[in-house]
């Protein structure tokens, strides 16, 4: 059912995401019959997320054949290869909480203009909860209005993370960078869907995000979100050109230019003096977590 107030774009990807969302809830029903395939260590891929990402890609190709399609399944292979307009499509984000029956997941779907998101919508089926936006006229829950959070203190703040789980991480960085987080806030919070985790950023549920290692079809839709309800998206270091960079912070504009305050020195795009500082401090405190911690394999020092 389409709503009068919302961009036909806009109109076209909430049918897609709750097209894909019922698919999702028929097969919470029974998830133990759901079969399983593993792209990598610890990293899965479900025949729901497969399923729910072809529907998607029929609802939207079906309204604009001349679209492009840039999905986590099946990447590039639909839709027109060289389209001004590219829809970024996550089926199923947080398909490990999903196997497990842990109802944190969603259905995540943003249209970029040249580079640029312009329509966003992340639907979470267990809850029929719908977020919505569109470039220049506001972000939506369930159509009301979102705001972020007006909390300037960090110490009070709720903070939400994702852990890092595939080979070839920076685990001890993290563990850091964690740390770093926690002595200062009220609370952090792993929920497991990071497209979500934008979507209550932007709500005010949460008062910042933060995570490394993210795809275009994670963070698309909810960086978005979180602009048009007045927060700010970046990298660690504060540059807005992240959706390719694999790390993200997002917040309110108070919490968000502390978090980079913090994680400026963790990011990859740090000077050499703020790294050499990080190095620094480190061998000052014993490195305590690189010590109790193995490194992974492929991890850099």
């Amino acid at each position: 059912m389409s709503s009068p107030n919302l961009h036909p774009m806009l109109n076209v990807a909430v049918k897609a995401a709750r097209a894909a969302g019922a698919i999702i809830n028929r097969a919470a029903l029974d998830v133990e019959s759901v079969r399983i395939s593993q792209k990598q260590v610890n990293d899965f891929v479900t025949e729901v997320d497969h399923a729910a990402e072809q529907v998607i890609i029929e609802t939207l190709l079906t309204a604009y054949p001349d679209h492009g399609i840039w999905a986590e399944e099946s990447g590039k292979t639909h839709g027109k290869q060289d389209a001004d307009q590219v829809w970024i499509i996550d089926p199923l984000d947080g398909t490990t909480n999903f196997i497990h029956g842990f109802p944190i997941y969603c259905v995540s779907i943003a249209l970029a203009v040249r580079g640029k998101v312009e329509q966003a919508v992340i639907y979470d089926p267990s809850r029929n909860d719908l977020f919505t936006a569109t470039k220049g006229r506001g972000a939506y829950m369930n159509e009301r209005r979102m705001r972020v959070s007006k909390r300037n203190d960090l110490r009070q703040c709720l903070i939400s993370t994702g852990f890092p789980f595939r080979p070839g991480d920076n685990f001890n960085n993290y563990l850091r960078m964690m740390a770093d987080v926690m002595q200062r806030t009220a609370g952090l919070r792993r929920p497991g869907a990071a497209a979500l985790d934008l979507a209550y950023v932007a709500a005010g549920f949460t008062d910042g995000f933060f995570e490394t290692g993210l795809s275009p079809w994670d963070v698309a839709a909810g960086s978005l979100l979180v602009t048009e309800a007045g927060g700010l998206i970046g990298n660690f270091t504060g540059e807005s050109e992240f959706l390719e960079q694999k790390e993200c912070v997002a917040g309110n504009p108070k919490i968000y230019g502390q978090l980079v305050g913090i994680l400026g020195k963790y990011s990859k795009f740090a000077s050499a003096g703020e790294k050499a500082a990080l190095r620094q401090s480190t061998m000052e405190l014993g490195a305590p977590l690189a010590a109790s911690t193995p490194a992974l394999d492929g991890e850099q020092p």
